[in-house]
């Protein structure tokens, strides 16, 4: 379907002049892309948990979560302060913010229709992983998600033609944030770790592949961060310390990501990547904490007991005076400003935070070559 139907849709109509506009320059907050499409856990969850049944759930839908959002103090879904990694991704790709939860828009099939066609839609869900068992019935798997995507695709394409979703697709950004969960549970109960490996890379290989199925080129991918130096981890040091072997379960997840993402993008025509290393950032981070305007890497700024960590973030929490000076808000998750500074480093920041580009450089990237063209027919 072309450009010049009579839709009688908005979207449709911003689907036309995004596909077709030229990226401008870095001064100017423009649209880089069509939509953003967004996959993983807690640190990138917007609201989809509020919608699951069930006293096990995580949610963050109440206050203090949401203390400093824009606009006005309201629990968001967001295991924040306010806005996170995700929403400050969304800006830097001329979004408002992160696309809303699929599970708000699902009851309502044309607004659902709008999201995805004119800004996005986000599956990421607290407590969810890799695998299908981690933290089981109380998020939506990986697995899940892609399905989702998938029926998303179904009803773009009902709407616009199988051609012109294709194309939407390509050039949107597909924002991947998972694992943490599946390590965590792991450490609980540790195993066989070149098995936990082998299924994590597995699934994480099923998802890419699947969504690079439906037409998805460009993956914006960041890797588990410093999971034994969250607060709730340090806490279970006597001397406040980081847990070494949580660390080194994650590094050695992300060395084989980093051979995954590498290994696909040699064998699927068209896939672009940039991985994102939120272990090196907080490595560097915590290094040199006032460097960021931090007083704090160690403890939760809403929290209760030791470190702020014995207890989730809740109405009748202690909160530090300043939420910026603290890199984490609660126990497990980053606070609003190290969410914000933690996309200017995977946009623009220096070159080891990112490879082999930059998610500004990945943005900017149109594909129209004879091998993405010949699959959109």
């Amino acid at each position: 379907m072309g450009c010049n139907s009579s839709l009688a849709m908005v979207s449709i109509l911003q689907l036309c002049l995004i596909i077709g506009a030229p990226a401008a320059g870095p001064s100017k907050m423009v649209r880089l892309v069509p939509a953003m499409y967004v996959f993983g856990d807690s640190t990138l969850d917007v609201g989809n948990n509020n919608y699951l049944p069930g006293p096990n759930v995580p949610r963050a839908n109440t206050p203090l979560n949401g203390v400093d959002f824009p606009g006005g103090a309201r629990a968001t879904g967001r295991f924040s302060n306010g806005y996170h990694v995700a929403d400050f991704i969304a800006m830097r790709l001329g979004l408002k913010e992160s696309p809303p939860a699929y599970l708000s828009l699902a009851p309502r099939p044309t607004a659902l229709l709008l999201s995805a066609l004119a800004t996005g839609v986000s599956y990421a869900s607290a407590g969810a992983g890799i695998l299908d068992s981690t933290n089981a019935g109380n998020n939506i798997p990986l697995s899940k998600q892609v399905r989702y995507m998938e029926s998303t695709k179904a009803a773009m394409e009902a709407r616009v033609g199988k051609a012109a979703a294709r194309l939407l697709l390509s050039r949107s950004f597909f924002l991947f944030s998972v694992g943490s969960n599946d390590i965590s549970v792991f450490a609980a109960a540790p195993g066989d770790v070149a098995a936990l490996y082998a299924k994590l890379i597995s699934g994480y290989s099923a998802a890419i592949t699947d969504l690079y199925g439906m037409g998805a080129r460009k993956f914006g991918i960041i890797n588990v961060g410093l999971l034994g130096c969250v607060p709730v981890a340090r806490a279970l040091s006597a001397t406040g310390a980081c847990n070494d072997g949580l660390n080194q379960l994650s590094a050695g997840f992300n060395d084989k990501l980093r051979s995954l993402m590498a290994g696909l993008a040699a064998r699927l025509p068209g896939l672009d990547y940039s991985l994102a290393d939120n272990y090196n950032l907080s490595q560097v981070t915590f290094a040199n904490p006032a460097a960021s305007g931090y007083v704090s890497i160690d403890s939760a700024c809403c929290g209760s007991g030791r470190m702020g960590a014995e207890s989730d973030c809740l109405p009748n929490s202690t909160t530090c005076a300043d939420h910026d000076r603290f890199v984490f808000w609660d126990r497990g998750h980053p606070s609003q400003r190290a969410g914000e500074l933690s996309a200017a480093a995977y946009f623009d920041g220096a070159a080891g935070f990112t490879a082999p580009i930059s998610f500004d450089q990945l943005a900017r990237k149109i594909f129209a070559g004879p091998e993405d063209l010949a699959s959109y027919s």
